[in-house]
């Protein structure tokens, strides 16, 4: 008996599992059918509905209409309930034929509810079987109906697992479920299937839709928080913008070029965050994504991206402060920028653009592999650079920028180490929680690098502040970049002068290998040309 039980508790499990894997379009929290077949699964046809975190109701004192169309369509405040609406099965024409015109019902399709920790008590488990749908034989003892899915009710909730059923009447090609709506009374993870048990339906499509809602709004419990976080991270920005924005206009005399690119990436980083949350705000109103909203924060967010990366890269090769533009190398910046954000783009649109369940596993590794290749560039170039801006300034004997540059180092170390860490937690938060039972903590993975690259930007912001010494990480020249510098060679002569040559040439042959790999290679050339 524990071997049947624990088959068939396999089976229900994977029915589950797959059914992430054979998903219909959707917009938003309005799922959408378009005659889309069953898929066999042992003695059974199933068809994935939708699955999405579901809390509680807060108002439970009043019954939700049934059958009412003008009540069924006006949200209903505090409710959390999955409506069906216009839900239509069409058979073949050759198993309408084949019935009894005067016969009441001649096919049944249900709809089954339930929550994904109740997935065993679908299936004949608890009988000692394998089975989805009642068998003759099972139906002896009275456990279940021929021709049904065996559903054992839970006693701790009665009515559920939910179960609907539609039939179709004499040898009419069609079946039209009854506009109702499910009210939800506990929080959890809900599954939809639509399921036949009678051979003679295969082949039978659905069409129509059901609309999900939270007590809140229509957004899907795992997304819910994040729309107080990009409302919060949207303050943490504006409030990020305005310190800046009075330091820049204090020390406007002493701006360099870099301060624009900073400031463009808290612009950027303001949009993106505004127009998220607006776009989570209407989806939580409508049901529905707004395209345009969608496609504007998908785009910000990847230029966001893009220029932050880039900015960091700039930052590290010392552009302007310890060389003043980045000559030639430049356009293979621009060129790893360029596809950086089309690779982004690309993913952000699917995964944003795309339905509301987990889309195909293949498809994702696709789009994420190039962002994962083009991200472990950026740290490459960016950490090879940094070695080279510190052993320039350690030649040199900069220390004011030296210092900069280390705490800078120190920061981005750090942020890489988080990074990793955290990518190890999210590979074992999704393998250990497969059907979303954690759903209510799912949003931490996103909202930790929005978090994370804020924080880089803070750094940043600190670290190259407009001030009235801009001489302290500006570029100002190859002979004196500071006053620490200009002590020590007066200090030392000429003596001192001659040795620091040969150093930077010893210097400058070690790294020329280095350089050249990642494009560097005709920029120190240049440099030792000025010197």
């Amino acid at each position: 008996m524990r071997y049947v039980k624990g088959k068939c508790d396999l089976i229900i499990g994977g029915l589950v599992f797959l059914s992430s894997l054979v998903i219909t379009g959707v917009n938003g929290s309005i799922h959408e059918y378009k005659d889309e077949a069953f898929i066999p699964r042992f003695n059974s046809f199933f068809f994935h509905g939708g699955s999405e975190g579901l809390y509680a109701s807060k108002v439970q004192d009043s019954p939700l209409p049934v059958s009412d169309d003008s009540n069924n369509n006006k949200p209903l405040n505090g409710k959390s309930f999955i409506r069906f609406e216009s839900i239509t099965f069409r058979r073949t024409k050759e198993a309408a034929n084949k019935q009894n015109e005067m016969q009441q019902s001649t096919g049944i399709v249900e709809a089954i509810i339930l929550e994904v920790k109740d997935r065993n008590e679908i299936g004949g488990s608890y009988l000692n079987s394998d089975a989805i749908c009642c068998t003759p034989a099972l139906a002896k003892d009275g456990s279940c109906k021929v021709g049904e899915v065996i559903i054992h009710q839970d006693p701790e909730n009665p009515g559920w697992p939910k179960r609907i059923q539609t039939s179709f009447e004499g040898n009419s090609e069609e079946a039209i479920m009854v506009l109702q709506t499910v009210e939800i009374n506990k929080t959890g993870m809900y599954y939809l299937y639509f399921m036949f048990c009678n051979p003679e339906l295969k082949g039978t499509l659905i069409s129509g839709r059901t609309v999900w809602r939270n007590p809140e709004g229509y957004l899907p419990g795992k997304m819910a928080p994040l729309m107080t976080f990009y409302g919060l991270m949207s303050l943490a920005y504006l409030i990020l913008g305005l310190l800046w924005f009075l330091r820049f206009v204090h020390h406007w005399k002493d701006i360099i070029q870099l301060h624009y690119h900073i400031t463009a990436v808290i612009g950027l980083g303001m949009c993106e965050m505004a127009l998220w949350y607006f776009e989570y705000a209407n989806f939580n109103a409508t049901g529905s994504r707004p395209m345009g909203i969608t496609m504007w924060a998908v785009t910000f967010s990847a230029i966001k991206k893009t220029v932050s990366r880039l900015l960091l890269l700039v930052v590290s090769m010392g552009y302007g402060v310890v060389r003043p533009t980045l000559g030639s190398i430049t356009s293979k910046v621009l060129l790893l920028g360029v596809v950086y954000f089309l690779a982004s783009e690309a993913l952000e649109l699917v995964e944003h653009l795309g339905n509301i369940n987990d889309f195909s596993g293949k498809a994702r590794i696709f789009l994420v592999l190039p962002v994962a290749l083009l991200d472990s560039c950026f740290i490459v170039w960016i950490f090879s650079s940094l070695s080279k801006t510190l052993e320039k300034l350690q030649i040199r004997r900069s220390m004011a920028k030296l210092e900069l540059y280390r705490k800078f180092t120190n920061s981005l170390a750090v942020s890489v180490l988080l990074s990793v860490a955290w990518i190890g937690y999210e590979l074992y938060f999704n393998a250990s929680d497969p059907l979303s039972e954690l759903w209510r903590r799912a949003w931490i993975i996103p909202a930790f690098w929005t978090l994370l690259a804020y924080l880089l930007l803070l750094v940043i912001c600190v670290l190259w502040a407009p001030s009235n010494n801009p001489t302290r990480y500006a570029y100002s020249g190859e002979a004196l970049d500071d006053d620490d510098e200009g002590l020590s060679l007066t200090g030392s002569g000429v003596i001192v002068g001659g040795d620091l040559s040969k150093l930077e040439r010893k210097e400058r042959k070690a790294s020329i290998t280095a350089d050249h790999v990642f494009g560097l290679g005709e920029v120190v050339l240049e440099e030792d040309k000025r010197e």
